[in-house]
């Protein structure tokens, strides 16, 4: 039955921001919009593995980079249509995952260890892309405007917001699915104890290796709609650590392990983003250290994100109900 509540609220709560298109008649309004459900599209790549499976990683850049390079040099270079550079930006950076899963996992990392690998990673591919010559270099990749839907480019916002919203759309069901299928529950058992989930027989290395698939795909998703959203791609924007780092905070934030988590998180990250440069303007760090403060206040008293707030307030209601 609670399953079934989500999905319900799931399609609800899609179906209400599936309406703004035709209320929201201002282009910056709009852009925020499709910000948020980028940022929540991140953020739940981001969940299925660090949240449901409890495999932090801090360089989950290298999934978003490469489906993001994947899609800008198959249009530039070979002159391939981006809507088969989603598809394989998709699956590039899921073998990219998959390589990463395989070195850490194959030899038992995890915790801290598996979270430096992915680092690692991350960092070394950005120093790639520096250094290669069909990236652009330090210079990167400048994608030709040609706004047409068949070029996956759009004359009006409205139609980025469709994609952006599908995506969502898709990724959320996928988190949903996990967390009522057989799959959900390996993972899940994985997250609060690995060698007792081992003992009763969950393949920890195949359910491993199945989320960094799943998350790998979303990421790099993620980063193709960026790439074609902003037309512009360098190493420090692909692969850089602020990737990882709106990656991770988005569902902790709003509460890992859970369906709209990464969704709250991104109204709010995104949120205080525009605060800051509404007031401080674009000086460097200040952004990073609100979210600091911010991940501190809710480590220390909303352990599970905001999300838990209504059942933190019930809780409280009840406590002196009782007293």
């Amino acid at each position: 039955m609670i399953n079934r509540n989500q999905l319900i609220a799931l399609l609800v709560v899609f179906g209400l921001i599936a309406t703004c298109p035709f209320w929201v008649k201002s282009a910056p309004t709009m852009n925020t919009i499709i910000a948020v459900l980028y940022i929540a599209l991140l953020g739940q790549s981001w969940n299925i593995l660090g949240g449901y499976g409890g495999q932090f990683s801090f360089g989950h850049a290298a999934f978003f980079g490469t489906g993001a390079y994947t899609v800008a040099v198959l249009q530039i270079q070979l002159g391939i249509n981006p809507w088969i550079g989603l598809i394989a930006g998709g699956l590039l950076a899921t073998f990219v995952a998959l390589v990463i899963g395989f070195a850490s996992f194959r030899y038992g990392l995890r915790g801290s260890y598996f979270a430096l690998v992915t680092l690692a990673f991350a960092e070394v591919l950005r120093i790639l892309s520096n250094s290669v010559s069909f990236t652009g270099g330090g210079v990167g990749l400048l994608i030709p405007l040609d706004r047409r839907f068949s070029n996956l480019q759009f004359e009006d916002n409205r139609g980025y917001f469709w994609v952006i919203w599908a995506l969502c759309l898709v990724c959320f069901l996928t988190v949903w699915w996990i967390g009522r299928s057989r799959f959900g529950a390996w993972l899940m058992a994985v997250r609060d104890n690995e060698d007792a989930a081992r003992a009763l027989g969950v393949d920890v290395f195949r359910t491993k290796m199945g989320a960094v698939a799943l998350s790998g795909f979303f990421s790099g998703v993620a980063g193709v709609f960026y790439a074609q959203f902003y037309l512009y791609l360098d190493p420090s924007i692909a692969y850089g650590s602020a990737i990882s780092i709106e990656s991770l905070l988005v569902p902790i934030i709003g509460g890992m392990g859970t369906l709209f988590g990464p969704l709250i998180g991104a109204g709010v990250i995104h949120f205080l983003s525009e605060l800051t440069r509404h007031f401080v303007g674009d000086v460097p760090g200040v952004a990073l250290s609100i979210y600091g403060v911010l991940l501190i206040l809710i480590v220390m008293f909303l352990p599970r994100g905001l999300i838990s707030i209504g059942t933190v307030l019930l809780g409280k209601s009840r406590r002196r109900a009782n007293a």
